[in-house]
């Protein structure tokens, strides 16, 4: 008995068949190339999943992480950023059909990679637990008595669209303020006024890695920027506290190895702001367990899951 996981990115696509214990058999990924438009991805997609099954079976159910916005129910794309020209796109149907009409059963990105760190990972029985991942953008998902979240229209939870006031005033969304992106951009912004010595001064690219590679060498302009994102993920982090009082919030993602650079800042708003200590449990932030396998694991174990209740 397999279940087929396939994890469509904007970026890449993988594939990895598991056994009833979630071991890994087979693996394998691929450049989705998006831009070409969703007929050639569809094709990739199906191409790729092959190559992990065996000649002749069918796996027992199929999970699919996407992009979204996603309608689960359906297993319908109804359009993503990530996706160009993806528009109301029959995904788990197409897929299903090709593998003997298994069980296939999709969710956004950002909720199945909570899934599979509440089950097997850093948040195992942590209870709300919250997932952000935070590298590009900021998504993340909730998990409440062992059940994801995803609210009354299916697309909670969005993290990163928290909104917040800028130092300018203007109104931004969390990811805007403290993701890898985030860094480029205030860097970027705030360097044309710096007067100091920054690493970063004549880059002809600054984003959030140079920032960070800048911070990580001592570099003071980086390290504000840094403390600046930082400080706006703690912002972030006590509307969580007061809104689920969740036990963790595990956080993966390319910005968290920034390591007490990014979290200390984040650590110290928190004790700032949270409307009582008691809102903040032990070990409240922790790391990710899985890496780029988060998503894989965690649409194979919502199949599992979804399978058991059809």
């Amino acid at each position: 008995m397999s279940i087929l996981s396939i994890d469509l990115g904007g970026t890449r696509l993988r594939a990895a068949l598991y056994d009833e214990y979630f071991q890994q058999i087979a693996r394998t990924e691929t450049l989705t190339r998006a831009d070409e438009g969703p007929k050639p991805v569809i094709e990739r997609v199906l191409a790729t999943a092959r190559e992990v099954v065996p000649t002749g079976v069918n796996p027992r159910a199929i999970g699919m992480s996407t992009p979204g916005p996603l309608d689960a129910r359906r297993g319908v794309v109804l359009h993503s950023f990530a996706l160009p020209g993806w528009k109301d796109v029959p995904l788990t149907s197409i897929v299903s059909a090709a593998f003997g009409n298994a069980p296939t059963f999709a969710q956004n990105d950002g909720n199945v990679g909570p899934l599979a760190e509440y089950v097997l990972g850093a948040g195992q029985g942590c209870n709300p637990m919250l997932y952000l991942t935070i590298s590009t953008g900021i998504g993340g998902g909730v998990i409440i008595n062992g059940e994801l979240f995803t609210g009354w229209s299916g697309h909670a939870a969005e993290p990163g669209h928290m909104q917040f006031h800028d130092e300018d005033g203007s109104v931004r969304r969390l990811e805007e303020l403290a993701s890898g992106t985030a860094l480029g951009v205030l860097a970027t912004r705030k360097l044309a006024s710096y007067g100091g010595e920054t690493r970063l001064r004549g880059l002809d690219v600054i984003d959030g890695k140079a920032v960070g590679t800048a911070a990580a060498a001592g570099d003071a302009f980086a390290l504000s920027i840094v403390e600046t994102a930082g400080r706006y993920l703690g912002l972030g982090l006590v509307n969580l506290l007061h809104l689920f009082s969740p036990q963790a919030v595990v956080v993966g993602g390319s910005v968290t190895q920034l390591g007490d650079l990014y979290f200390a800042p984040a650590r110290a708003v928190i004790a700032e702001r949270v409307l009582d200590p008691t809102f903040v449990p032990p070990n409240f932030i922790r790391m990710a367990h899985f890496g780029g396998d988060v998503c894989l694991i965690g649409a194979a174990l919502h199949a599992q899951r979804e399978s058991e209740r059809v």
